[in-house]
């Protein structure tokens, strides 16, 4: 998504500098008609997630089905510890054959644990997207239309998403469409900013707890 960010961006600029030549002295037929400016304006997805009514639900669901998932990874690590503790006890009083089952048993119960912490890890994961899409899409719908309403060509995403960097670092606070697409989804922007402190509505604020490498990626306008 960030690389079609940046494209978009650069051929906003693009676009920009060539109504800007469109518009200086030319030898062309005064009839042609100039391109009116280009219109850019930039929100915070998260943000606005994490101000939504469903916000707390995905938040609650998510917690719940971690702790299961946490809750279990201990009971098998706690199986895991007791029969290698009673093979370490034990093993010098075994047959070769019963040592031999033994080790089988732990290797398969270590590698039961491996695969059992990546499919929960995934199982969270498609859990997160399941919830969050239709909030998303809903969202965007709202962008949708405050960008229509208000003659915005372009509506950037400040928060590139986890651990990167945004991929506007300046901008004026008056192409800012939060407060708008926020009022556009029945949420009062007041209310959003004094829940939401310290965080601003120009910077990445806590939404829904997304696993680790999830992203939601609305459609760009």
């Amino acid at each position: 998504m960030k690389k079609n960010l940046v494209i978009a961006f650069a051929a906003a600029l693009l676009l920009g500098g060539l109504n800007a030549q469109a518009q200086a002295p030319t030898a062309t037929p005064a009839t042609t008609a100039s391109a009116g400016p280009l219109k850019l304006g930039y929100t915070n997805i998260d943000y606005i997630l994490s101000q939504t009514p469903e916000a707390k639900d995905i938040q609650n669901q998510l917690t719940i089905q971690r702790t299961q998932s946490e809750n279990e990874m201990k009971r098998m690590n706690k199986e895991l510890e007791d029969k290698y503790e009673a093979y370490q006890k034990g093993g010098a009083q075994m047959s070769d054959v019963i040592r031999k089952d033994r080790e089988t048993e732990l290797q398969s119960l270590q590698t039961r644990i491996q695969e059992f912490g990546r499919t929960a890890e995934q199982s969270l994961q498609t859990k997160y997207q399941q919830l969050v899409n239709p909030v998303v899409q809903k969202i965007q719908k709202g962008i949708d239309a405050v960008a229509k309403e208000n003659g915005y060509q372009y509506v950037f995403n400040l928060d590139a998403g986890a651990n990167t960097i945004p991929i506007l670092l300046v901008a004026p606070e008056e192409n800012n469409i939060t407060e708008l697409v926020l009022k556009k989804l029945g949420i009062d922007p007041a209310k959003a900013a004094a829940a939401a402190k310290p965080a601003t509505t120009g910077g990445s604020a806590p939404a829904a707890a997304k696993p680790a490498g999830s992203t939601a990626a609305p459609k760009k306008n």
